[in-house]
């Protein structure tokens, strides 16, 4: 599929009513742009002379942003002040009202990269609504005319061309004043008084993160998306044509007991090629027949930054038809080519006239949901962000980024402290600070609980692990708890990798006998080198009583692995376990794959590996993740995998695909009740306990968690026609979160000890959560997970609580360790992933007893 197919295949490109084209049409946004250069398209028709005139808000040269203001009923303009309704959780559970803190394990002094904010007492923030008369479409020209008056000259203030916050409250609800433009119009500016709110107001907290984003740029920082970066201060990695800017992701919240601003070190990934040498480059490596084809294919889909204006842009399409020297429409009407637009505008001169011109969708924004907005990039001056798809798998590539981005505690410290110098030194950030009232403090310290380290459960005996995050050599002298034995299989390769086959299934002999696993030879077929001979011949074998599919593949060629994975989780379901030639050419570390397969094939028949001890009976836990579909615009995939057992050993997993473009889940009671049955099938009776754990949710999307899936979780289980009502408790879990802890040994800062859990100080007053380090960083800083108990009528203390949730951190059966979220979650993860990336539909029913999906 072409790139332009495949743009069209999201919805981006429409046609548009042949009727209206070039027909004048009112315009679709009420605000232009402060830059004039802006034409637009909504339509399949990319050349702007060619669009028509009711979509000529929506197409960019490449940079530029509009504000669409909210008509109200009668059809005039009017406003919308942000609000953002706080979600208490909290209130709602009686048992941690008072004190959601543990006091298990050792304490432990933790430094975090969170500053203490201070404010007056009576500190209050004003907030006001501009209006013009007659009405400005320059935002530039807005700001100007009020910040010219005498009366704002000295005052702390922030405009955002509609809505005036300041920090002193003007003498009059209502005051009128009037201005007067360059052209001589005379503009009347009513200034009305909406709110007076108070330090710990939401509003507020909004606020203070605009004064932090001007006291970045008064640091020489430029902002791409959200965060800051530093382009004075790249690190170069010449040998892959790298650069990194150093730089802060950034907020400040409202913490238990004071207000904090929060710096997170991070880097920004750029390629010091233009994609036009990248396109050149390829042009001349590849086959020219080919080379539109292989060009989108390794380009749509990326990020790319215009360094001109700093701004990210996705690569949706690549338009060959147009060129810098084709024209667009500016929103005064008049016509400008590409390449005078950036001679005029940036002092730029485009060197290439023949150049195709990238695409990208801009994001909708305002009430114009249904339009659609381009901009045209042209190559030259785009860079590459991140790792294009050929280079990922350079080792030696990801070894040296890695030796630059993953900073260890007390590099990342360095250049914290080297922030806080930088603020406060600053003249211009210092008098930022102080005209708001604000006062920058020092780096906060507090004290954190390292929980007891697990017992590893196995079939005749304890394993006190070596290494508390990974046990994977204990596990080649304990018995795994249980495993039907595998008699009848099958591994299909190509003739040249007959003998990596042959030795594989040696190897697999070997190891599996300690393990307690029991390995017949299986049958070994030859085929060609391409997937439809591999397809063929698994049609042909398969039968009822195979038990496992192994294919050893010569290339890691993703049609390939999908096909395969499709045809036996959906066509004839049967587990499958596909490995690459390549790795089983490593003669040196056999044992070692070996055993790693082993493990995950047990798991594939519906294994048991190993245990830890659960004192809750009769509980059921369940992890929920949600996905982008990877192939169909607007699908997502929902992985719902829920224990079976009282061990937490067994489990049941399903995906639902969902017509949404959303992250929220709206088929929780139909996969409830199918993990309730099988719950039922195997123990007789019902779990008395139920603890959800749902991943990939934002702070914004809590409220909807909270008032749409609960709900449906709740429903499912409490049916009015029976007398089951089980205890519940829903955990949201995020992954990355800003705060980072250090712990200070021997005089050096280093990563906290595994275990270890925050739930005061650097927690939301208004949550019930806690943070849980429970992976072990290799190299760098380990980053936190984020719990946030949203719903709990289970009553357990928060102690038991984050015990248990450490403890699902070690069940997890494709890796013999910890990881950084609880089993459930991961195993939902997995299994949205593999629809989501390969097979594009439900998989079978009769594979939701195993874990067919690792």
């Amino acid at each position: 599929m072409t790139g332009r197919a495949r743009v069209r295949a999201r919805g981006l490109c429409r046609s548009p009513d042949p009727s209206k084209v070039g027909q004048p049409q009112p315009a679709s946004l009420s605000h232009p742009t402060t830059c004039d250069s802006e034409a637009s398209t909504s339509t399949s028709l990319l050349r702007t002379d060619r669009i028509p005139q009711r979509f000529q808000e929506g197409v960019s040269a490449g940079d530029g942003a509009r504000r669409t203001l909210i008509q109200d009923k009668r059809g005039g303009k009017t406003w919308s002040s942000f609000l953002e309704l706080g979600i208490h959780t909290r209130e709602k559970l009686a048992h941690v009202r008072d004190c959601k803190t543990g006091s298990s394990g050792v304490p432990v002094k933790l430094v975090t990269n969170l500053f203490s904010l201070g404010l007056p007492r009576e500190w209050h923030l004003f907030q006001y609504h501009v209006a013009f008369s007659p009405d400005l479409a320059s935002k530039r020209l807005r700001i100007a005319l009020l910040y010219s008056h005498s009366k704002f000259l000295k005052k702390a203030k922030v405009f955002d061309g509609a809505m005036l916050f300041l920090s002193e409250k003007l003498e009059e609800k209502v005051t009128e004043l009037s201005g007067e433009t360059q052209k001589g119009i005379h503009v009347t500016i009513t200034i009305t008084l909406i709110s007076e709110l108070p330090s710990s107001s939401p509003m507020c907290i909004q606020f203070f993160n605009i004064i932090f984003k001007k006291i970045f740029r008064k640091l020489s920082m430029k902002q791409i998306g959200r965060n800051f970066f530093s382009p004075s201060d790249p690190v170069e990695i010449p040998q892959h044509k790298l650069s990194l800017w150093p730089g802060f992701a950034i907020s400040v919240s409202q913490f238990e007991n004071k207000l904090m601003f929060t710096a997170n070190v991070i880097h920004k990934v750029l390629r010091n090629e233009t994609i036009l040498e990248f396109m050149t480059d390829l042009y001349n490596r590849k086959d020219k027949s080919l080379f539109i084809e292989t060009c989108e294919k390794e380009l749509v889909g990326c990020i790319v930054l215009t360094r001109y204006n700093n701004k990210t842009y996705r690569i949706d399409d690549i338009d060959w038809s147009v060129k810098p020297t084709d024209t667009f429409q500016r929103r005064d009407g008049t016509k400008i080519t590409y390449f005078d637009y950036y001679k005029q505008q940036y002092d730029i001169t485009l060197s290439d006239l023949s150049q195709p011109m990238l695409v990208s969708q801009l994001k909708s924004k305002g009430i114009d949901s249904g339009e659609v907005r381009i901009a045209h990039l042209v190559p030259e001056l785009c860079f590459l962000t991140g790792l294009i798809k050929k280079v990922t798998s350079d080792f030696c590539l990801m070894k040296d980024l890695a030796a630059e981005t993953h900073l260890n505690p007390i590099r990342r410290q360095q250049r914290l402290s080297r922030l806080a110098d930088d603020i406060q030194r600053n003249t211009e950030a210092r008098f930022e600070l102080e005209t708001w009232g604000l006062q920058f403090g020092c780096q906060v310290s507090l004290t954190g609980r390292v929980v007891p380290s697990e017992k590893i459960l196995m079939q005749d005996s304890i394993c006190q692990p070596m290494s508390a995050a990974d046990w994977s050599r204990d596990m080649r002298n304990y018995k795994i708890l249980g495993v039907q034995p595998l008699n009848n299989w099958l591994i299909v390769c190509s003739h040249r990798n007959e003998n990596a086959a042959e030795s594989l299934q040696s190897c697999l002999q070997r190891v599996s006998g300690p393990m307690g696993f029991h390995v017949e030879k299986p049958k070994i077929i030859k085929v060609q080198e391409n997937t439809v001979a591999f397809i063929r011949a698994i049609q042909q074998h398969v039968n009822p009583d195979v038990q496992l599919v192994m294919c050893v593949l010569s290339s890691n060629q993703k049609d390939c692995y999908d096909s395969v994975k499709r045809f036996l989780s959906l066509d004839h379901p049967v587990p499958s376990q596909c490995v690459l030639a390549r790795t089983l050419s490593r003669q040196g570390m056999m044992m070692s794959i070996a055993t790693k397969i082993a493990m995950q094939v047990v798991c594939k028949l519906g294994g048991e590996l190993w245990a830890v001890e659960i004192p809750l009976k009769s509980l059921m836990v369940v992890g929920i993740d949600v996905s982008r579909e990877a192939c169909v615009r607007g699908h997502s995939a929902v992985g719902f995998v829920a224990s079976s057992n009282s061990r937490i050993t067994r489990w049941f997993s399903r995906c639902i695909l969902q017509n949404t473009n959303t992250d929220i889940a709206d088929c929780l009671k139909v996969c409830m009740k199918g993990a309730l049955n099988k719950w039922y099938r195997y123990n007789h009776c019902l779990p008395a306990r139920i603890i959800v754990y749902r991943d990939g949710v934002g702070d914004g999307q809590l409220q909807t968690i909270v008032d749409y899936e609960v709900p449906q979780l709740l429903s499912s289980l409490r049916d009015s026609s029976s007398s089951y009502s089980p205890k519940v408790s829903v955990i949201v879990v995020r992954k990355s979160c800003m705060p980072r802890f250090f712990t200070e040994m021997n005089r050096t800062l280093q990563n906290p000890p595994l275990g270890t859990v925050v739930d005061s100080e650097a927690t939301r007053p208004e949550w019930y959560d806690f943070y849980l380090i429970s992976q072990a960083a290799c190299q760098g800083t380990v980053t936190p997970t984020y719990y946030n108990v949203i719903y709990d009528d289970n009553g357990l203390k928060p102690d038991h609580m984050q015990r248990l949730t450490y403890k699902l951190c070690h069940l997890y059966y494709n890796w013999p360790g910890l990881i950084k979220i609880p089993a459930p979650c991961q195993y939902a993860h997995k299994l949205t992933f593999l629809v989501g990336q390969s097979i594009h539909r439900e998989p079978s029913m009769e594979l939701a007893d195993y874990l067919f999906y690792l």
